[in-house]
């Protein structure tokens, strides 16, 4: 049961913490909350990272794996920043968790091709990482101008999520 939890619980867990961050931003979930939700984030991660170890030592699993044992300091960080009224470390735990899976999904989408006969740079299963990966990193950059430029924070935050979603789905379902 532990393998299969780790297995589909991201591709609930992902969409439903962009929508949190989202709610966050709209003033519709408090600042405890996202506390506790950081809280028990960590707890997971730090779950994930130990349970998935062992079959995450290579390839692109590896790259995953990295991923979540960063995303384990960042979210930690994030922690602090709630505990300590600390904006720059609540903004870090924000876009280590827009950059670090687009940069997993950027790379995911190149191996799934170079795995593909002919190692083509694009193949309909990378599309899902590739595309994902993209509008995720444009969904940073969108969010990171919203302070100076005419778009809102919330479309770059519903770019990302979109593009997190579509891939950790993708990877649900086909693996």
């Amino acid at each position: 049961m532990l393998r299969r939890l780790r297995e589909t619980g991201p591709g609930l867990l992902v969409p439903l913490a962009w929508t949190v961050v989202a709610g966050a931003h709209l003033g519709a979930v408090s600042t405890h909350a996202l506390f506790v939700a950081h809280v028990v984030m960590a707890a997971l991660l730090v779950g994930f990272a130990v349970t998935g170890r062992a079959e995450m030592r290579e390839g692109v699993l590896r790259t995953w794996w990295s991923i979540v044992a960063v995303g384990v300091v960042a979210t930690a960080l994030g922690v602090a920043g709630f505990r300590l009224d600390a904006d720059p470390l609540l903004a870090l735990a924000l876009y280590a968790w827009m950059v670090l899976p687009a940069g997993g999904l950027l790379r995911t989408g190149v191996a799934v091709a170079a795995d593909s006969p002919g190692g083509r740079s694009v193949t309909p299963a990378s599309i899902p990482y590739l595309g994902g990966g993209a509008v995720c990193a444009l969904g940073t950059a969108v969010y990171a101008a919203a302070p100076v430029a005419p778009v809102s924070s919330l479309l770059g935050l519903a770019l990302v999520g979109a593009g997190q979603t579509v891939g950790i789905l993708d990877a649900v379902v086909r693996y």
